[in-house]
């Protein structure tokens, strides 16, 4: 029976996060949305942690809220005691939400009072330090996020961030503190003046991750980036990690969603690898069913051809990709990239591929959807933050088993489009 249960707010933050658990021996399941969470499914209840996969980060705050609540009903359902709020590690929120609102919701719910607020996660290259959060070297507001097409981040200071979004106090507790020790920090985040508060704690390696996983092990609710769970123990060291579907030589995609920096990094390194085809935004608005089966048959002979070298369908490989403007009355760029990619998934699935690389939070997102995946069973790490899952899949309706990664737009390194198949081997 599960005692961990999670809520992450997009998809490839429940993967990153069901990742880290899977690696500190928790035999960890993703539910695909709280209708998942079947209390009779095996799958789950024979899990040490249970992470809900939803797509509430950039959801109407209400709309938001009502799906956390629901998925910690359900987990509360299946016997988890404590819980971990997952967001990304940088930040990724506007004045309204959605982090602020959904944690003031499970706190309420769980009858607490406060809780700590842990964005870092230093494997990716995010620290806070005296309440700043960095992007690798840089503060998060001058990094490539400022420009975030769906949550720009124009602050550092993540209390400064958070304030907004919250009916409670904000507080801070510096590095010196997290340093001092578990003890040290329990007693600072025990003091009147954050009693009720969403304390942000500086962290800038994993072993201050530890110090504050450690302080914070009997609080109903922690909140953070997956780096958090560095700290936590489970019981299942080296064998909580589930085997590949797939085989060698089984037809595999590469689906690229995202427009981040460092998924048009991937994308241009591919490009001199890989078979390709960029989204023609202008043929799936004229004719969507016949680009996706143009993309269908493109994909089809490169299996033919090569085997060994899946096809990239990407949707931007340089800034000037963009589309600046949408035409007048048409589907924005971003809404037709997400349900072109989708149904390309569910097509590709039909056709025989049976591994799939999805770039990009909300690409993923629809990707699973489409799919008709309920379950995800953590299986290899790619890189921090991403990993291999056995999915249960079927998209027309017929049951397949396949292996699927799901990548943060900003996470992964420059080569990953080519070489994640190996942890497959």
């Amino acid at each position: 029976m599960p005692t961990l249960g999670a809520i992450a707010d997009d998809f490839t933050g429940a993967t990153d996060l069901a990742t880290m658990l899977v690696g500190r021996g928790f035999r960890t399941v993703v539910a695909v949305g709280p209708d998942s969470l079947d209390g009779a499914d095996p799958a789950l209840t024979d899990a040490d942690a249970v992470v809900v996969a939803l797509k509430s980060r950039t959801a109407p705050v209400d709309e938001a809220v009502a799906l956390s609540r629901r998925s910690l009903d359900a987990l509360r359902a299946l016997g988890c005691r404590r819980f971990y709020l997952k967001y990304c590690s940088t930040f990724d929120s506007t004045p309204r939400g959605n982090i602020g609102p959904v944690t003031d919701a499970l706190l309420d719910a769980l009858d607490a009072r406060r809780t700590v607020v842990v964005p870092s996660f230093p494997a990716t290259g995010r620290t806070v330090y005296r309440g700043r959060l960095f992007v690798h070297d840089e503060l998060l507001d001058e990094s490539p996020m400022r420009r975030h097409p769906l949550t720009p981040m124009l602050d550092s200071r993540v209390h400064r961030l958070l304030e907004p979004q919250t009916r409670r106090p904000v507080a801070r507790v510096g590095l010196e503190t997290v340093r001092s020790g578990p003890e040290a920090l329990r007693a600072a985040l025990d003091a009147p003046e954050r009693s009720d508060a969403l304390t942000v704690v500086d962290a800038v390696d994993d072993r201050d991750l530890a110090v504050i996983a450690a302080a914070t092990e009997d609080f109903p609710l922690v909140t953070g980036a997956a780096g958090l769970a560095v700290g936590f123990e489970g019981a299942h060291r080296g064998a909580a990690r589930s085997a590949p579907a797939s085989r060698p030589g089984d037809p595999a995609v590469v689906l690229a969603g995202s427009a981040s920096a460092a998924t048009r990094a991937q994308v241009a390194h591919a490009l001199d690898l890989l078979p390709h085809r960029r989204l023609d935004l202008a043929a799936l608005r004229a004719d969507f069913d016949g680009a996706l089966a143009e993309l269908t048959a493109f994909a089809r002979r490169s299996w033919a051809a090569d085997p060994g070298r899946p096809p990239l369908i990407y949707a931007v490989a340089t800034p000037e990709d963009v589309e600046k403007e949408t035409p007048a009355g048409a589907e924005p760029a971003s809404d037709l990239v997400e349900r072109a990619l989708a149904r390309c998934a569910s097509h590709l699935v039909d056709a025989g591929a049976r591994r799939l690389l999805v770039a990009g939070g909300e690409t993923s997102g629809a990707v699973v959807s489409a799919l008709r995946a309920r379950t995800l069973a953590i299986g290899a790490p790619i890189a921090p933050g991403v990993t291999w899952a056995r999915a249960e899949v079927a998209p027309s309706g017929r049951p397949e088993t396949i292996d699927l990664a799901l990548k943060s737009g900003n996470f992964g390194a420059t080569d990953i489009f080519t070489t994640a198949w190996e942890q497959l081997a």
